[in-house]
């Protein structure tokens, strides 16, 4: 039977690829002041970014949220979280990266596609944390595991050296990038010493290679447990607005075109 659905709406090109929904801001009764994660956090990174005047909520894109007869058409009940809908439904698409540098191991995803030879999964994560899902480290074709206390510089040459290599081996009709901020130093849950700048350094370098090679790339925020994360994600908006890497109109950035290179040539 035709499937009608209210999913998908036109999109004015007034409006910014950045999606956003006040719903994404969790709360209940100031229990979640409690958790280590900052169920506000996109809240205030929003707020963040129209303080600068860089957006408005004209400017937004509010997702709508799929019914459950929605998900049936590329699901089946038993297993409605084995996600190929992105292959199915989007013309074009048919070969996907996804490249996790979230602190953690990307398990959810990487046992989602475990046997699909369409998903290429790169994940950078500290090896020493949750999950250590021996299992699903099968699914990832370039894995780099980090040590406690891993600072910029090694961070940095590692993540550059092996994005090249995974765009080398599979370039994508798509880049999915997982870009965490719970590996920030400090940050308890994540155990690595990356900065601030060398989190905006970092996303700055994702986006120059994927927009070089003119893959379009969805950026997702996820972990992070600390109250500065917000500030940090909207300054690296900021940067990457500023260097013409995103925006309503922004063309395929060469990787090389920067006035100074991503990284020292030197660097081993």
């Amino acid at each position: 039977a035709l499937h009608t659905t209210q999913l998908y709406q036109h999109v004015p090109e007034t409006r910014w690829p950045i999606v956003y929904s006040p719903r994404y801001n969790i709360t209940f009764m100031g229990l979640e002041k409690l958790h280590p994660f900052d169920a506000g956090k996109w809240g205030k990174v929003i707020n963040f970014l129209k303080e600068e005047k860089l957006l408005s909520d004209s400017m937004l894109v509010e997702a709508r949220e799929a019914s459950e007869e929605d998900l049936l058409v590329v699901h089946t009940r038993r297993y409605l979280n084995e996600l190929k809908f992105l292959f199915e439904r989007v013309e074009g698409i048919s070969r996907a990266t996804i490249i996790d540098l979230d602190a953690h191991q990307g398990n959810g995803h990487e046992r989602d596609f475990m046997d699909d030879k369409r998903v290429y999964i790169m994940d950078v994560y500290n090896r020493h944390i949750y999950p250590g899902d021996r299992f699903a480290k099968q699914a990832i074709r370039r894995k780099v595991e980090l040590e406690w206390g891993t600072e910029d510089d090694e961070y940095l040459v590692k993540v550059e050296r092996n994005i090249e290599k995974a765009l080398q081996e599979h370039l994508p009709d798509v880049v999915v990038y997982n870009a965490g901020t719970d590996i920030l130093e400090g940050d308890r849950l994540g155990g690595l010493s990356i900065s601030p700048a060398g989190i905006v350094k970092r996303d700055e370098l994702v986006f120059r290679m994927v927009r070089g090679r003119r893959v379009p790339i969805l950026m997702v925020t996820s972990g992070g447990y600390q109250k500065r994360t917000a500030r940090i994600i909207a300054d690296s908006i900021l940067n990457l607005f500023g260097l013409g890497l995103i925006g309503p109109e922004s063309p395929s950035i060469s990787a090389q075109n920067s006035d100074t290179p991503l990284l020292p040539t030197a660097v081993p």
